[in-house]
């Protein structure tokens, strides 16, 4: 005989506190008893801002996920013709991509930031006039190729999968005089119309594009009246007619897989909608959050899905907007990473020396150069304002540090001439440590005292290779760098563990530096390299998780407001520095809070406080409407 749970199903737990939230807990419910409120971890549906595009936007292709979006092409600024830029969106800011050979307005895209095909589309860059381009480029993630041309196939339709396995389906034809059904397929070389009607589109739209899945599974949904809500899936050889979106509308796009998907925004006669549906596999559901701005002819993140995705650009009916837009739905509640003021130095400041694995709350600064010249004095942070620290032996800067608010050493540097000197801080004061082998500036230093390592620097070829280690007491040469690496690069992590990012390389032209290095208390591992290239940047963290910001990108150019976050693998885009003067700052902390101090171009006092970004299982109050 059945029981009761198996019945009426679980009661609802009563409890007197919330329990500890784990991804095991969604869709789950109890009644707080001490705050009488019932309560659920349910999926947090959102829309956020993001960085503004370089230019106007409509029309543009876009590939790849949230964080590694490409948008391609379209019209703007200008109406027309179709302009050739492009642009990559990190999850963050946009920043400029190689351009394409021919631009175009809503063509056929599929594949990834890295490895993109763009085909087709009109107003082609050059001609003025909505003629239909049949052109196919190829992009690499730093070049286009341009490979064979796109047959019967014109512009605005929809498609799917990868660079060497594509499909193009729908929108206008070729000479762009009437709707298209045809599907044709993409080898990595070479366009195949395939078998008609047999492989057709059931119903002939346009203004449909975006489009999900791969090659042999393939879906989209929407499209120019009458068919503005239909959804059709591909297996292969055939189109199945699913079920409709709640709200028909054109000129957006689908985005995901047969299984998961959204569509958000796009047009239709009664007007633009800020509505967003997802796709379950079988239907459509309104979600509860909108788009800020309605609008269609939009950028996508077309490798997103129902629970991460993107629009940017597009217009709004009135005018063309930067605007970018992204929709996450997740139990976590995401608090995205920010720089913010901290308590301003008691001198403008560059070039100084400061204890990089000291705290956000506990570091210190020390030398550097102000409006007069090399000073002798160093300051420690509480996490609010500066006081004194103990003097000197001598002025100082444009050294290697490393250690904490009461352990911490600077050596080489000019102190005041360029020297192999090591000075010692014990919270107080400040004595003499062990010499370098060689005098040495503008290199590398992070650990503690008792277990320090710097590497790179100047002034002659040997020094920059130069990695040694330090005990608290003298100074062992150990295994060289594998690129030359001067100019105050970034390091973070410890004398084991370590992490070496952009700087100056001699030996190459142009020689400012985006590689980045790994230190595993032995030898050197080249990795993944840095989104942008410089010298004189900062940062802080760990091997595993560090914040590489700012610096100056090629001589007399200005200076980068760019933070890029490590993850032991790669470089991400996070939140821009509020200001350019990041120039030779100092550092101190972790990924998740950390300081920069003072800087260059102009020179300042100001201190900065990273905050990284946080994400938290959220549980919501569950409310009758």
């Amino acid at each position: 005989m059945a029981d009761y749970t198996e019945i009426k199903g679980n009661r609802i737990q009563y409890l007197d506190s919330d329990p500890t939230l784990t991804s095991a807990n969604e869709g789950q419910v109890w009644y707080n008893t001490a705050t009488g409120t019932l309560k659920g971890l349910t999926q947090i549906k959102a829309t956020s801002s993001g960085g503004n595009t370089p230019t106007n936007l409509y029309y543009p292709g876009g590939v790849g996920p949230t964080t590694a979006t490409l948008a391609i092409s379209g019209v703007g600024p200008s109406p027309i013709p179709a302009h050739t830029l492009c642009s990559d969106y990190s999850g963050f800011t946009w920043t400029a991509a190689a351009t394409i050979p021919v631009g175009s307005r809503a063509g056929y895209d599929f594949g990834t930031a890295t490895a993109a095909v763009y085909a087709g589309g009109d107003y082609e860059s050059g001609g003025g006039s909505p003629t239909i381009t049949l052109r196919t480029a190829e992009y690499d993630g730093s070049a286009w190729t341009t490979t064979n041309n796109i047959n019967g196939q014109g512009s605005f339709g929809a498609s799917a999968g990868s660079q060497t396995a594509g499909l193009a389906f729908g929108g206008y034809n070729e000479p762009q005089s009437a709707s298209s059904t045809v599907t044709t397929s993409y080898d990595g070389t070479s366009w195949t119309s395939l078998s008609s009607p047999a492989s057709d589109t059931n119903t002939a739209r346009n203004f449909t594009r975006g489009g999900g899945g791969t090659q042999t599974a393939a879906i989209f949904s929407g499209g120019s009246p009458p068919n503005e809500g239909e959804t059709e899936s591909w297996d292969g050889s055939s189109w199945t007619t699913l079920n409709s979106m709640n709200t028909g509308r054109n000129g957006a796009g689908f985005v995901g897989t047969q299984s998961i998907g959204i569509y958000m925004g796009g047009t239709n006669p009664g007007g633009r909608t800020s509505a967003i549906e997802e796709w379950d596999g079988t239907n459509w559901s309104i979600s509860s959050a909108t788009l800020s701005t309605a609008r269609n002819g939009t950028v996508y993140s077309k490798g997103g899905s129902a629970t991460s995705s993107l629009v940017a650009g597009g217009y709004t009916g009135t005018a063309y907007t930067t605007a970018t837009e992204e929709y996450n739905s997740e139990i976590n509640s995401i608090t995205q990473a920010v720089w913010s003021s901290g308590g301003n130095y008691p001198t403008n400041i560059n070039n100084l020396g400061s204890a990089t694995n000291s705290t956000q709350n506990a570091s210190l600064a020390f030398g550097g150069n102000d409006p007069l010249g090399r000073i002798d004095t160093s300051n420690e942070y509480n996490g609010s304002s500066w006081t004194a620290g103990g003097t000197m032996p001598a002025v100082y800067g444009d050294g290697m540090e490393g250690g904490t608010q009461t352990a911490a050493f600077g050596a080489g540097g000019y102190q005041p001439a360029r020297t192999n000197a090591t000075v010692e801080y014990n919270g107080t004061s400040w004595s003499s440590g062990g010499n370098l082998s060689a005098v040495c500036s503008q290199g590398c230093g992070t650990g503690t005292l008792t277990a320090g390592l710097v590497f790179g620097g100047e002034p002659n070829p040997s020094n920059i290779f130069k990695t040694a280690e330090y005990d608290g007491t003298s100074w062992t040469d150990v295994n060289n760098l594998n690129q030359a690496t001067t100019g105050n690069a970034t390091a973070f992590g410890t004398q084991t563990a370590a992490i070496r990012n952009r700087g100056i390389n001699p030996a190459v032209s142009p020689s400012f530096s985006g590689t980045t290095e790994s230190y595993d208390g032995t030898s050197w591992t080249t990795l993944s390299d840095s989104n942008f290239k410089g010298r004189g940047s900062g940062g802080f963290g760990t091997q595993s998780d560090g914040v590489s910001y700012g610096g100056e990108p090629a001589p007399a150019s200005p200076i980068l407001t760019n933070t890029e976050q490590w993850n032991g693998t790669a470089w991400d885009n996070t939140a821009n520095l509020p200001d350019t003067a990041s120039y030779v700052a100092g550092n101190a902390g972790l990924a998740s809070a950390g300081l920069s101090i003072g800087g260059v171009h102009p020179i300042t006092n100001v201190t900065r406080e990273f905050s990284g970004q946080t994400s938290t299982v959220t549980a919501s109050t569950l409310t009758t409407s």
